[in-house]
């Protein structure tokens, strides 16, 4: 029994998605198909040989059904539509098909917390408080003539909105067009569970799970994430739809301890695969303030949050391992050099993080070093979040230049420019007006460029992709942080005897290693005249290697 109640340990009774590699495609940025300059369903069809190269098994996709894009497709009108802009249901049944053709599996991002304010439930619910859709949503009486409480919206401002027509207040804990759902009406969670099923029964590899922390929330508490009731929903959300299927599920869970991640991922719970946690992401934020409040990088709390997460899940949880999404800034721009290092920082950065236990996920670019795109006004940003922070800021004194700075350093923007296909006018994305500008660096970083360059970044991928594939090790294997200077990283991965070796110089200066193991091979590196033996090892800038010990 005990068994069954843990995660296994090795290749013969793990799960598909243990070993699988993900690749996220943000679907607007992807390849557009049609010369709209918005990337499509289509497109993302035309490039599965690409993604089918690179090695990866499964793809993580962006929402794609109706929205008003009010989020950039993360406002839900319809969820069982697909946008417009990116094509039909007949596009989508082809891509899920030609994707498993390809052993592909495909997650749909899913969001269960909000809906858009044009989804047919909020017109019903918004139209009279009699209404029986009214209480899918969550609606207060103003208190004092004001807001119910002091809820902050995360994309600025205050979390409730008044409708004019009843007089009550509507929670938003996002835009004010995207309305929270109410999980604790059981018709919302039963609709909620047969739409996943409509999705299931389509053949799709899983749900990638947005802001799930946030369902169970109490807001006349003031309570938002981990609320009381948030586990019961997943059990319930897992019995009624998702746990009968052989699928990947990952939550979005911005406030997760290992503690709580084993909470959500212990197969004995029946609730999640995994979960996306955010601590190494906020490492460069003030404590207790906005992720715009910006503090120095600090290599070794990196090291010690990564270590942390690699080893106190043991078998009762599942990590995820990520540098980037569509939220987040570039990695290379972030954590490296993206104009001397592009290329060394971008294979040490991938190779550290592909080296870990548990699922590696890749976002589109991230394979070719793409990198952040500054900008220098605010009419150059897209993003909700970063606008509506710009205006708060603004008016409460703060310089535009420091506003400016926290926009480039960790805007959405960063993530979403268009894919660097070629080096052809708007690199190959589309042949409209892109939605977004394509960052002016495409020229040289570029997929046609990558591929034609065996020492490229891409290749690295590839490479470390293979090896997970090959080597259980990587998959299932313990893991141990060496003691070592605080700019080097380096751990040991060891599984059935064997035994290798990860290490990262993460700075520009060089440093040295003692090397107290006796080299049996090496196995990838990112400096090819570097010859790794036991005794003192020289690192140059952004150095990274792996060899069996």
């Amino acid at each position: 029994m005990k068994q069954q109640e843990t995660f296994s340990q090795d290749e013969q009774s793990g799960k598909w998605w243990q070993q699988a590699v993900v690749y996220q495609i943000y679907p607007r940025s992807f390849q557009d198909s049609d010369g709209d300059g918005i990337g499509d369903l289509q497109g993302i069809i035309s490039r599965l040989d690409y993604l089918k190269k690179l090695g990866i098994t499964a793809i993580w996709l962006s929402p794609v059904y109706k929205s008003p894009n009010d989020d950039n497709g993360y406002d839900i009108s319809d969820y069982q539509g697909i946008m417009d802009e990116f094509g039909t249901m007949a596009d989508m049944d082809e891509l899920i098909e030609k994707a498993a053709a390809a052993d592909i599996r495909l997650i749909m991002d899913l969001v269960v917390n909000h809906t858009s304010d044009e989804h047919r439930w909020f017109i019903e619910a918004a139209s009279s408080p009699d209404n029986p859709y009214r209480d899918y949503y969550i609606w207060r009486d103003p208190v004092e003539g004001e807001e119910p409480n002091g809820l902050r919206s995360i994309f600025s401002g205050s979390a409730w909105e008044l409708d004019e027509s009843s007089g009550q207040y509507y929670l938003h804990l996002f835009s004010k067009k995207q309305p929270d759902l109410n999980w604790e009406n059981q018709q919302v969670r039963k609709e909620i569970y047969d739409m996943m099923n409509f999705w299931l029964g389509k053949g799709i590899g899983g749900f990638r799970m947005d802001v799930i922390d946030l369902i169970g929330k109490q807001p006349d508490l003031e309570l938002t994430a981990n609320g009381p009731k948030l586990h019961d929903y997943l059990q319930e959300m897992n019995q009624a739809s998702f746990g009968s299927y052989d699928v990947m599920t990952v939550g979005e869970t911005w406030g997760a301890t290992p503690e709580i991640a084993k909470l959500y991922s212990n197969p004995a719970r029946h609730e999640l695969s995994m979960v996306f946690q955010f601590e190494h992401v906020t490492l460069d934020q003030q404590e207790g303030k906005e992720k715009w409040d910006l503090q120095p990088l600090s290599i070794r709390q990196l090291k010690e949050v990564l270590s942390k997460w690699q080893t106190s899940l043991g078998n009762q949880g599942w990590n995820s391992l990520f540098w980037n999404n569509h939220d987040l800034p570039r990695i290379i721009s972030r954590w490296g050099n993206d104009q001397q290092y592009r290329e060394k920082s971008g294979k040490l950065f991938a190779i550290l993080l592909h080296m870990m236990k548990g699922t590696p996920y890749v976002y589109q670019g991230e394979e070719i070093g793409m990198t952040n795109r500054p900008v220098k006004t605010i009419e150059e940003v897209e993003d909700i979040e970063s606008i509506n922070m710009y205006h708060e800021r603004l008016a409460a004194g703060f310089p535009i230049e420091e506003i400016m700075t926290s926009i480039n350093t960790k805007g959405r923007d960063n993530a979403r420019t268009p894919m660097q296909w070629d080096d052809s006018e708007t690199g190959g994305f589309t042949t409209g007006t892109p939605w977004l500008p394509v960052n002016d660096n495409y020229h040289e970083v570029n997929v046609k460029q990558a591929l034609a360059d065996p020492n490229s970044i891409f290749y690295t991928y590839q490479q470390l992709i293979q090896l997970r594939k090959e080597n259980p090790l990587i998959v299932w294997g313990e893991y141990e942080l060496l003691d070592t200077a605080d700019t080097i990283f380096a751990y040991y991965r060891k599984y059935h005897g064997e035994k290798w070796l990860v290490v990262a110089n993460m700075s520009e200066e060089s440093q040295t290693l003692e090397l107290k193991d006796k080299v049996k091979d090496q196995i990838i590196s990112n400096n090819d005249s570097l010859t790794v033996e036991a005794g003192n090892v020289l690192l140059q800038a952004y150095d990274a290697f792996v060899v069996r010990v």
